[in-house]
């Protein structure tokens, strides 16, 4: 079976072409450029510029898997949770040429696409295992039974990881995108130095990350209002550890009470070295299997999104012309 997905639910306008976990194709436009004037995502923008690029990029997809729209047997796309307008124009386009094409319209989720990453390099994973997808905008704990069903165990209750990476290293002038700019310039944490907070959850497997954020915004504002300069090398590297701290205590708690011998990092901030890395290491350690995607794979792109259309298809889940987009949406909202 061979799908044609869209991703376009941020800043990315994707299109891949798919057949089964086998990616043919992924072509991704990204705005990064445009957005680093602003130092962040600007809503607008980001839906003028998938406009722009997604009949092209949808194009260069086809060309470069080597088949024609006829040898299309499915349109998947992002539908939810994300950047509504941006969002809106992947669904309508999908919803157009699912049409034309007189093929099946399967929408996807964009949190599921991101956990289907894993399933494009390691062909032995299937569920069921323990999940934790961490980006900019979501940090979850989910126990994946199957393809196409899922239960949130544990969630951020205000800020998530990616999201404090990205503020605190804006407000340390770095340059956007900001998670990945401190990941890449963090040296050695010192917690003496730099003593930041780990906040407290009610929830025993929950996230929260805004008072992490805000110490560090009000440490470097303190330190320039009294001319003195942060070491933003070492800051970098002790936020980095404290939230790469929080993360892997509470997935692998969560992974011991609940019997999961099988652990999967998802989202964008499963790019994060100090995450993989430490999570490799813990888990040898325990005695757990470990998976999480290649780099290419852990930002938004077209191709989870085609390998988890896939299962979705499978399972009955497909709709028509009246298919919307929605800003947010749960993971196992089935």
């Amino acid at each position: 079976m061979i799908i044609l997905s869209i991703e376009s639910s941020c800043d990315e306008t994707s299109v891949a072409i798919v057949k089964e976990r086998e990616v043919l194709s992924n072509i991704v436009a990204t705005q990064i450029a445009e957005h680093r004037i602003y130092g962040g995502v600007v809503p607008e923008i980001a839906s003028r510029r998938h406009t722009e690029a997604i009949s092209a990029v949808c194009d260069e997809a086809i060309k470069t898997a080597g088949i024609t729209y006829e040898d299309i047997d499915a349109i998947a796309v992002t539908f939810a949770p994300g950047l509504i307008g941006a969002l809106l124009v992947g669904v309508n386009f999908a919803k157009g040429l699912a049409l034309s094409l007189g093929v099946p319209l399967i929408p996807v989720h964009h949190l599921r696409s991101h956990i289907a990453a894993n399933y494009i390099d390691h062909l032995d994973l299937k569920p069921p295992f323990l999940c934790l997808l961490v980006s900019g905008g979501n940090t979850v704990i989910a126990e994946v039974t199957d393809y196409t069903s899922f239960k949130i165990i544990g969630q951020t209750t205000d800020d998530a990881a990616g999201e404090c990476f990205d503020k605190t290293a804006r407000c340390m002038g770095l340059e956007y995108p900001g998670g990945v700019t401190l990941d890449k310039i963090a040296t050695k944490s010192d917690f003496v130095k730099y003593p930041l907070p780990t906040p407290k959850t009610v929830g025993e497997y929950d996230f929260s990350f805004s008072g992490l954020k805000t110490a560090v915004i009000n440490l470097v504002h303190n330190k320039s209002q009294k001319g003195e300069e942060i070491d933003v090398p070492v800051l970098s590297a002790t936020v980095r550890e404290r939230v790469c701290d929080i993360l892997i205590k509470k997935t692998l708690k969560a992974a011991e009470d609940l019997g999961y011998k099988k652990i999967v990092l998802a989202g964008g901030v499963s790019a994060n070295s100090e995450l993989r890395s430490r999570m490799e290491n813990e888990c040898k350690e325990n005695g757990l299997e470990l998976y999480f995607p290649p780099l290419k794979y852990c930002g938004d792109n077209a191709a989870m999104v085609g390998v988890q259309g896939y299962y979705e298809y499978l399972s009955g889940n497909i709709s028509d012309s009246s298919l919307n987009a929605l800003a947010t949406l749960d993971i196992n909202y089935r």
